[in-house]
C-alpha cells in the first residue's frame, strides 16, 4: 500500500499493522529494535539497543536491503525504499521541498515492480498538489518488470506515458548532480529514490548459516535452514534449495502459516508442513491515480477496476491484523522472547 499512500489515497495509519495488541494477545514479548549480530553457537540476536536476546528456535522473516552500492556518491539526495520507517518519514518532506521549488526534478531508480509503482504514485503526488516538477524513473536495457509478460509491460508503458512519467531504459551510477545513464546523459536531481533490487542484510555474512551465493539463508522446503535445524526464515532473507522464488511478499504471506504451524511442531515433536510456491503469482500493479494493471502469467488486464480490486485485497489483509483479536494467551515459554 506503500504507492498508494504516496499517491494520496491511504493514510500512514491505514497502511500499518499495530503488533502490541495481537504480541499480547499471543502472550508473548515485543522487542522493537534493529538486529545487527546472530551468534549461531551461542544461539543469540545482537540489538543495536539492548541485551542478546537468546533462542531455543529462532525464525526469521527480517526482509532485505535495498542495493544502493552504486548510488552512495549521491549523498543526502538518495533516499533507498527501505527501511520503509525512514522513507514514511522523509517523502513529506522531499513533497513540501517539491512545492517550494520551480521544476523540481525527481528520479526513480529500478525497473522491478517497487520502482515502477513508486514513480507513478509520485508523478500522481506532484499532479494532485499542482507540484511544477518532474519524474524520472530508470531501468536498466531490458526494460521494466522483468518477469511480467510482455503484454503487462505495454500497459504499464503506455499509461507511464499518459502520466507524463519519463522512461529510461539504460544503467546510470550516482553523481553530485544526479543520475549519470550509461549512454552519457545525466539526469539532474533534487532527490533519487532507490528501489534497486535486494541484498541481504551484512550481519547474515558472519552468522555461520549457510547462504547461498547470494547472501541470503538457505533453506529446505520447510523453510528450515539446512545449517541449523532450529533456525527457520520466510520471506527476502531466504532461499529455497529444491525451488526458485521471486523476492515477492506474494510468498511471504503464503508461506507465513506453512512457517507458523512448522515452529509448533518443532516444539512439540510433531510433523512437519512442507511449502509448495506456485508457479504463477498475481500481481497488482498500482499505477499512481485509482488505476491499475494485473499480471498473471501471460494473462494482463488493467482499469479501474483492477485497483477496486487491489484495494479491497490490500485493506481487508491490513484488517484481519487490525481488529483486536480475541485469543487466549498460550502457556508462555520461560526465555523465549
Amino acid at each position: 500500500m506503500l504507492p498508494g499512500w504516496i499517491a494520496g489515497h491511504y493514510t500512514q495509519a491505514q497502511c500499518r499493522v499495530d503488533l502490541a495488541p495481537l504480541i499480547q494477545a499471543a502472550g508473548a514479548r515485543l522487542v522493537l529494535d534493529q538486529i545487527v549480530g546472530l551468534d549461531t553457537t551461542r544461539r543469540c540476536v545482537s540489538l543495536t539497543h539492548g541485551q542478546p536476546v537468546a533462542y531455543d528456535v529462532l525464525s526469521l522473516d527480517v526482509g532485505s536491503e535495498t542495493d544502493t552500492s552504486w548510488l552512495e556518491s549521491l549523498g543526502d539526495k538518495l533516499l533507498p525504499v527501505k527501511p520503509l520507517d525512514n522513507f514514511f518519514s522523509r517523502w513529506p518532506h522531499i513533497l513540501m521541498a517539491a512545492k517550494a521549488k520551480q521544476n523540481y526534478r525527481l528520479v526513480v531508480v529500478g525497473g522491478g515492480a517497487a520502482g515502477v509503482e513508486l514513480a507513478l504514485a509520485a508523478q500522481q503526488a506532484f499532479t494532485g498538489a499542482d507540484i511544477n516538477g518532474h519524474v524520472d524513473l530508470v531501468a536498466s536495457e531490458s526494460g521494466i518488470l522483468p518477469g511480467h509478460a510482455k503484454s503487462v509491460k505495454v500497459r504499464v508503458q503506455r499509461f507511464a506515458k499518459h502520466a507524463g512519467l519519463a522512461l529510461h531504459f539504460a544503467r546510470g551510477v550516482g553523481s553530485e548532480e544526479g543520475v549519470l545513464l550509461a549512454d552519457g546523459h545525466l539526469l539532474q536531481a533534487d532527490q533519487v529514490i532507490a528501489a534497486t533490487g535486494a541484498r541481504p542484510a551484512v550481519w547474515l555474512g558472519s552468522s555461520k548459516l549457510g547462504l547461498d551465493e547470494h547472501g541470503y539463508i538457505l533453506v529446505d522446503k520447510y523453510h528450515r535452514s539446512v545449517s541449523h535445524p532450529n533456525v527457520f526464515a520466510a520471506g527476502d532473507v531466504c532461499a529455497r534449495t529444491d525451488a526458485v522464488m521471486s523476492r515477492s511478499g506474494v510468498h511471504a504471506v503464503r508461506a507465513g502459516p506453512v512457517l507458523g504451524q512448522n515452529l509448533m511442531a518443532i516444539l512439540s515433536g510433531g510433523p512437519l508442513r512442507s511449502y509448495q510456491p506456485k508457479l504463477h503469482a498475481l500481481y497488482l500493479l498500482s499505477c499512481g491515480p485509482r488505476f491499475a494493471v494485473a499480471s498473471w502469467g501471460r494473462w494482463s488486464a488493467d482499469g479501474q477496476w483492477v485497483w477496486r480490486w487491489k484495494d479491497w485485497i490490500d485493506r481487508g489483509f491490513i484488517r484481519q491484523f487490525s481488529e483486536t483479536p480475541h485469543l487466549h494467551a498460550p502457556h508462555k515459554l520461560e526465555n523465549t522472547p
